[in-house]
């Protein structure tokens, strides 16, 4: 029969085992919230990175289809005639301010220059407009590192947040980060759960993707609360 002495060392050590469990659950605890803590930085990071990337590429393929489209020609056109305008404005307050007289030849021959400037560019046009549609190339593929890059981090973050809480809508999921991914994100980022089948969208979601990102996330933020999210894990 063991003694009282044995018993109250078999508890102390049963008492400081359980002490020792507890505090590695909580080091553990705490080390994956850090990690957590941790991917989410990462995550916003790259989120404006991939913003950036999606405006410059906007307004890039916008600066394409004005300059560079099939009506393009009319808008040369009207931009040389406004030029045209600007340039006979500009001599003339100068002339007035200066009190310096230019000749009717003179004014023939900067007009004559500048419309030689407008024919070279113009001539020049399938050129600049192989370089930009070069830069245009280069945005997409920033764009889609930088989201690649996004899904791998919500892969260890975002994901396992939402699927926790579901159903939570998107406006929930923008709030539980006080705003600081924008709703385009959130949205794009949890489509990629909804078309792997992992989550389910209770309505039929916006074609953001499409929109220049301030106004994604307008159009967004009138239907984030009814777009609900269920897991199906």
């Amino acid at each position: 029969m063991p003694s009282a002495s044995n018993i109250e060392d078999i508890n102390t050590k049963e008492s400081s085992t359980e002490e020792s469990i507890a505090k590695d659950i909580s080091n553990e605890n705490d080390e994956s919230s850090q990690q957590r803590t941790k991917l989410y930085e990462l995550l916003k990071q790259r989120e404006q990175c991939w913003w950036q990337a999606r405006q410059q590429l906007i307004n890039r393929k916008e600066r394409k289809v004005v300059w560079y489209g099939e009506n393009s020609l009319m808008m040369w056109l009207l931009w040389q005639l406004v030029s045209y305008v600007v340039v006979a404005m500009v001599l003339m307050f100068l002339s007035s301010l200066l009190n310096i007289l230019l000749t009717l030849w003179q004014y023939v021959a900067l007009f004559i220059l500048q419309t030689v400037v407008f024919i070279a560019m113009l001539a020049a046009k399938g050129r600049t407009a192989k370089t930009l549609q070069r830069k245009i190339d280069k945005d997409e593929i920033v764009r889609e590192e930088a989201f690649n890059e996004m899904i791998i981090l919500a892969e260890d973050s975002l994901y396992p947040d939402v699927h926790a809480k579901s159903p939570i809508s998107l406006r929930q999921v923008y709030e539980c980060f006080d705003g600081s991914f924008h709703l385009a994100t959130l949205h794009g980022l949890l489509q990629k759960e909804v078309d792997a089948g992992r989550l389910i969208l209770g309505q039929q979601q916006m074609d953001a993707k499409i929109l220049p990102p301030d106004l994604a996330d307008d159009e967004l933020d009138e239907h984030a609360s009814e777009m609900v999210y269920k897991s199906t894990l």
